[in-house]
């Protein structure tokens, strides 16, 4: 063989491994290390309710709260980038439930379905703005299998006078 076939065949070589290397995307798990986001572990609910429930494949995760300091309906007393900001926490509070009843986010294989509920005044207009706060963590963390079929809504009120409360069905390992 010539030096040059050589040459070429090993480039070639090269290539391949190394697209292969850069194919593997990080875990959920890895993406959350990466973000800097540290799950804290969920307190057992109030009277008879779980926090998630799985039947066979899909785990139905309840409404999670932001626990934002700040309170209050968005559009009124909170912006719509603080709302997001909240969407985003009740996001981080949801995955903590996750990996608490799956042991890892690496099982969950996609996010199905959200519900956003989003503690606004009478005639707001931007819930899904505000939700868009959580998909983005979705899909921060999950790539593509973190877009989801979604609703988002305006309420009255939400427990706790907090600006947020979403949850979600996951399809899970």
């Amino acid at each position: 063989m010539h030096a040059a076939a050589k040459i070429a065949i090993g480039a070639l070589a090269g290539l391949i491994v190394c697209g292969n290397a850069f194919a593997q995307s990080p875990t959920p798990e890895e993406r959350l290390k990466q973000a800097g986001i540290t799950l804290r572990t969920p307190g057992a609910p109030p009277a008879n309710r779980a926090n998630a429930v799985r039947t066979g494949n899909l785990l139905f995760v309840s409404g999670h709260t932001s626990q934002f300091a700040t309170k209050g309906k968005v559009g009124a007393q909170l912006t719509v980038e603080q709302g997001q900001q909240a969407a985003r926490q009740s996001g981080i509070n949801l995955l903590a439930t996750v990996r608490a009843s799956l042991g890892s986010l690496d099982k969950v294989k996609r996010v199905v379905k959200v519900l956003g509920m989003v503690n606004a005044p009478e005639g707001f207009t931007d819930p899904p703005k505000v939700i868009d706060g959580f998909s983005d963590l979705m899909v921060e963390i999950f790539g593509d299998a973190g877009k989801s079929a979604r609703s988002a809504i305006g309420v009255q009120a939400l427990p706790g006078n907090d600006p947020v409360e979403v949850e979600a069905i996951l399809e899970v390992e």
